[in-house]
């Protein structure tokens, strides 16, 4: 591990600090453990509390006929972080575990292939750092693959498990703001509205990217269109995780969008328009890393 390049550091510090995750180096082979985890991490929880702290500020605004605040930021932050995020960071981390990814300190592991050859498999404290990546809807990946490494992402329950992780806080949250107007149909409206929007865009997403690339039927090649998918994923739950991480402006993927045909690749560029009016997620300004 080198020393990363000050204008590097600059990058990634001022990525992290505002929530945009964007990255322009490879996590596993240039950032040490205790900045994954003591840097990288720790922001990630900063900046989804942030978020949530935010969002119940201006739902107080709605709520309150009249008042002098509208609640102690450092207070909503604290028990955020404290009674939301890290109880359910720490269930998902022991599931993450539980189904083969990484969490150790210990070093890289050198092996041997079948060809003869050296190949270095990078480990770390990958599972915690995943459980919040996908919670907070920050992205920024352990591994310059991002989800679509099978070490942050090993097989289709991960996969699932990572897909409800990104919407559930900002799902919920449509409810917290029904409860808290005293009109818990309104939240219920809210978050139809966004269903509808969501189903939409998995339709066309998934329909663009099954009937695959006319061009490619033209050499006859038949099938959908899988350049840049995982095949443990297929072309349905890259179609999924593409529409619902660019709905909530998650900066994971599990897929690489610019491999996905005009019109499936278009779902994710108008999320990215829309500015999170899908579920939208608890993280202020997150983008595709």
């Amino acid at each position: 591990m080198t020393a990363v390049e000050p204008g590097l550091a600059f990058n990634t510090a001022v990525s992290f600090v505002t929530n945009t995750n964007w990255q322009n180096y490879g996590g596993e082979s240039t950032m040490s453990y205790l900045v994954q985890m003591a840097g990288l991490t720790v922001q990630n929880f900063v900046s989804a509390a942030t978020g949530i702290a935010i969002a119940i500020a201006l739902v107080r605004g709605f709520a309150r006929a009249s008042g002098k605040s509208i609640g102690n930021f450092w207070v909503d932050l604290t028990r955020c972080m404290l009674y939301v995020l890290l109880p359910i960071c720490i269930v998902l981390t022991l599931a993450y575990v539980w189904l083969g990814m990484p969490q150790t300190l210990g070093p890289y592991v050198d092996a041997t292939t079948l060809e003869g050859a050296k190949q270095t498999i990078a480990l770390g404290p990958v599972a915690s750092q995943i459980a919040i990546k996908m919670l907070g809807t920050n992205g920024g990946g352990f591994f310059n693959a991002n989800a679509a490494h099978p070490f942050e992402n090993p097989d289709a329950i991960s996969n699932l498990i990572q897909m409800l992780s990104i919407f559930v806080l900002g799902a919920a949250l449509t409810n917290v703001f029904g409860r808290m107007v005293g009109s818990e149909r309104q939240g219920w409206a809210i978050l139809a509205s966004m269903g509808v929007l969501f189903l939409v865009g998995v339709t066309v997403c998934y329909w663009a990217e099954a009937a695959g690339n006319p061009l490619v039927h033209a050499l006859g090649i038949d099938g959908g269109n899988m350049e840049g998918k995982e095949t443990r994923f297929g072309i349905a739950l890259s179609a999924l995780f593409a529409v619902i991480t660019t709905a909530a402006s998650c900066g994971a993927v599990n897929a690489m969008h610019d491999s996905f045909t005009a019109l499936g690749g278009m779902i994710p560029l108008i999320n990215m328009q829309l500015g999170e009016v899908i579920v939208g997620g608890v993280a202020p300004a997150s983008t595709a890393s």
